[in-house]
């Protein structure tokens, strides 16, 4: 298993029947019911990422001021520094607003700063290089709202300074024109989980007006959906609809570099999803930041040049693939020295190195968070000094924790899941403590594991057809908010297994139901999974459609599998979810229900066994032997059903202990209608 514990969302078979009443596909309708979106009104509500979903850009605080004073630069001819980050979503951000400024006439200064030299956000220094330039405004995305200093030095250059970002806000904002941020805890803005990339498109159809909305949001959409796909925000509300759009925009983007660095990254024939975006298109992006060149992903969504825009996104490709090689070492060595850590040092994993790449750590930190189920958080040593990035695991509050920590540290910033900070060498010791400690006392204690969400089991895999798992493209952009739809199916057969890809991935055919599914396993081999042909396991999987040679099947791509529980454990475990009260599918309730038959013979048994004392037995020793007794098939989930409703109908008295049943006959006058029973009623209504 990769995933300690699978969460399995409870099924509710009279809901997805109304989705697909409403004209849902199955697979989507169940995948909707499992996620709250339980009536055709709040799916349709989901569903819908038309333009009308677009709140007023003027709902944001200070939008109001950050508009007027750009459009008094326009009219004026100030020369104007858009000042943005280093990561995909501060690159489209700037990409995007610079854009527009120049569109519309605007001397226009873009500054990246660098990773290396600079670190994240506003610095004196860049201002101090700015003012000299002649710039008047700087305006920022994707940073800012933690720079009160810096803002004091802007004003001591007589610079106005207008900040838009989507970080979580401190306690005190920093003193410019305008503040636009819709985590802001006096901005009354509904939607608040846009990326800076939307609150720079915000800014745009703000200085646009409403006459110019579509115009707009067509142009810009593209860079849109790949800052905030990258940036991994929520895909509900507004985003769906950036996104959506976005993707749409990509397929035919006037931009040349762009349109370069997607034939580079082998997309230009393939559709383009937000997957495609989040793990092929971004990590290219990304990758001049992370290397110390950010300008050069910038002046590729800039240029106009074709052959310009081809050069730069070979030179992206090339520093990915160096990215990847130094990731590759530094993880290998994080992961040796986060297994000699003591056991008080692992609900928060502190690493420190002075010789590590500072734009790569981030996504090692990310790794680490997965494989070692808790928040991770590198730190890159130079002169005494260390910068840090941290990723969370199971949505721990990462702001909050380093808000916490803040004694120790020279700085902080991000949000809840990923972020940045500064730390003095000497302060690392007592922050590694400090952070364990927090950790230790919000999770009380207990260990965090690797937990797999599964929104709904198939029971018949006839639901899986190619038409099927094409109704689930309705539920595109797939991200955080809204993850590809996860499916568990039970008992499968492995009938051939292969290692891939130099051995890095697993291949399989599994059997279930009749049919037979080709299923890929990424980043997982036979030995890590503990599998072989011929066993049986549970496999938890997304559903795709796999197209080879102009031949298109149903492919599993797999999240995890574990090995199958024998059927007795199967049907104990049917009966012990009904006995938790949760909701059953029709097929497992019409499992659960016993027949006359059943309980005439369990009833004979009883008479004979536990007439003079009470019976102790097992679960399975009993249904074994009441099995034999009648020349039957034995099932212990029917035999338990049968058992607590002549408990409930005070024919017996029934104890559970760990391991065993305690049974003893009751003086009962009179027949007893055991189709009353109100176990009886609720299986038979879940059945029907």
């Amino acid at each position: 298993m990769k995933y300690k514990q699978w969460n399995q969302a409870a099924s509710d078979p009279a809901a997805v029947a109304a989705l697909e009443g409403a004209g849902l596909p199955t697979l989507a309708a169940m995948t909707l019911c499992a996620r709250g979106l339980d009536t055709p009104e709040k799916a349709r509500a989901f569903l819908d990422a038309g333009r009308g979903q677009l709140q007023d850009p003027m709902g944001m605080k200070d939008m109001d001021k950050a508009a007027a004073r750009l459009a008094r630069a326009l009219a004026a001819g100030e020369t104007v520094a858009v000042y943005g980050d280093y990561d995909v979503d501060g690159i489209t951000s700037t990409s995007l607003l610079t854009d527009f400024l120049r569109r519309e006439g605007g001397m226009v200064i873009p500054y990246i700063p660098d990773r290396m030299e600079e670190g994240y956000g506003l610095n004196t220094d860049a201002l101090d290089t700015l003012h000299q330039a002649g710039v008047s405004l700087v305006v920022t995305v994707d940073c800012g709202i933690t720079a009160v200093e810096e803002a004091r030095h802007a004003a001591r250059l007589g610079m106005d300074l207008v900040i838009t970002d989507h970080h979580e806000c401190k306690e005190e904002l920093p003193a410019a024109l305008a503040v636009v941020d819709p985590h802001r805890s006096d901005c009354p803005y509904p939607f608040k989980c846009l990326a800076g990339v939307g609150v720079a498109l915000k800014l745009v159809l703000a200085l646009g007006g409403r006459a110019r909305q579509e115009e707009l949001l067509d142009r810009y959409a593209d860079l849109a959906a790949i800052g905030t796909v990258a940036d991994v925000m929520s895909l509900t509300g507004e985003n769906r609809t950036i996104v959506r759009l976005g993707l749409e925009a990509l397929r035919h983007t006037g931009r040349p570099g762009l349109k370069a660095l997607l034939r580079q990254a082998g997309l230009e024939e393939r559709p383009l999803n937000s997957v495609a975006i989040g793990y092929t298109l971004a990590p290219r992006l990304n990758a001049s930041g992370r290397m110390g060149c950010a300008s050069l992903a910038a002046e590729l969504l800039l240029t106009a040049d074709p052959a310009r825009g081809e050069e730069l996104a070979i030179q992206l490709c090339e520093l990915n693939r160096e990215r990847q090689t130094i990731e590759a070492r530094i993880s290998a060595e994080c992961q040796e020295l986060a297994e000699a850590l003591p056991p008080e040092e692992r609900y928060a994993l502190v690493l420190a190195g002075d010789h590590w790449h500072q734009g790569v750590v981030g996504i090692v930190a990310s790794r680490l968070a997965e494989k070692y189920s808790c928040p991770a958080f590198m730190i890159c040593l130079q002169d005494d000094k260390g910068k840090g990035s941290c990723r969370s695991f199971g949505g721990f509050n990462l702001f909050a924790a380093l808000e916490h920590c803040a004694p120790l540290l020279e700085g902080f910033g991000g949000h809840e899941l990923a972020a940045g900070f500064t730390i003095l060498e000497e302060n690392i010791p007592a922050f590694t403590a400090a952070m364990n400690d927090y950790v230790r006392r919000c999770t009380g204690g207990t260990e965090m594991v690797s937990t797999l969400d599964v929104d709904c089991p198939v029971d018949d895999v006839g639901i899986l057809t190619l038409e099927g798992v094409e109704g689930l493209d309705l539920l595109e952009p797939y991200g955080s908010g809204n993850p590809k739809p996860v499916f568990s199916l039970s008992g499968c057969l492995i009938t051939t297994l292969s290692e891939v890809g130099g051995g890095r991935h697993l291949k399989l055919k599994l059997a279930s139901g009749g049919r037979s599914f080709d299923a890929i396993f990424f980043s997982a081999t036979a030995a890590e999974m503990g599998v072989a042909q011929g066993d049986r396991v549970d496999v938890a999987f997304t559903p795709q459609v796999n197209e080879y040679r102009g031949w298109r099947s149903v492919q599993f791509q797999v999240c995890d599998l574990r090995p199958a529980l024998t059927r007795a454990q199967a049907e104990r475990a049917l009966f012990e979810k009904f006995r938790r009260g949760e909701a059953l599918t029709r097929r497992e309730a019409a499992a659960l229900l016993p027949s006359r038959e059943e309980f005439v013979v369990l009833w004979r048994y009883l008479k004979g066994h536990a007439g003079q004392s009470p019976l102790e037995e097992t679960a399975h020793r009993l249904a074994r032997n009441i099995a034999r007794s009648a020349g039957r098939r034995e099932t212990v989930m029917r035999t338990l059903v049968c058992l607590e409703v002549f408990d409930e109908r005070g024919l017996i008295q029934l104890e559970h202990t760990t391991d065993h049943l305690h049974i003893a006959l009751r003086t009962v006058e009179g027949k007893v209608d055991l189709d009353e029973s109100w176990i009886m009623r609720r299986l038979r209504g879940m059945s029907s």
